[in-house]
């Protein structure tokens, strides 16, 4: 189920932040879960290395986005959604309405009783710029 591997991917994703690098033994591990089909495997591969590969891009565009906040501020939970989701929404790995919907329910799972409506608002931004990140930005 994508819920499932999407999870995952938050997961691995949130320890990337912290030492910005690949780990590898963590991402085949997480690939052995019974819980997920070999869709949902690949599923987290390229948003695991898409998002290590465009790291700074994503986090760029995250920051452009936020209102009343630096991207240093920003609760880490809140900000590996943010990319996680970002990610999705920039190379259509997901339809808009189940990304952003998927990424308030990570952000209320992992985050705080605000980091919903956080991610929420940002997100929004993002979509409304949407056609104007992917003309800059190519993933």
């Amino acid at each position: 189920m994508r819920r499932v591997a999407r999870e995952e991917a938050f997961q691995i994703l949130f320890e990337y932040t912290f030492y910005e690098k690949l780990n590898e033994d963590t991402l085949e591990l997480m690939c052995l879960s019974s819980d997920m089909t070999d869709d949902d495997r690949d599923y987290l591969k390229c948003v695991y290395y898409g998002v290590a590969a465009h790291y700074e891009e994503l986090r760029q565009i995250v920051a452009e986005h936020l209102s009343d906040y630096t991207l240093d501020r920003v609760f880490r939970p809140d900000l590996t959604v943010l990319l996680l989701a970002t990610f999705e929404l920039v190379t259509d790995v997901a339809p808009l309405k189940v990304c952003i919907n998927e990424a308030v329910e990570l952000a209320k799972k992992f985050g705080t009783d605000k980091s919903g409506g956080f991610v929420n608002g940002v997100l929004a931004k993002i979509v409304a710029d949407l056609d104007k990140i992917r003309a800059e930005h190519k993933f």
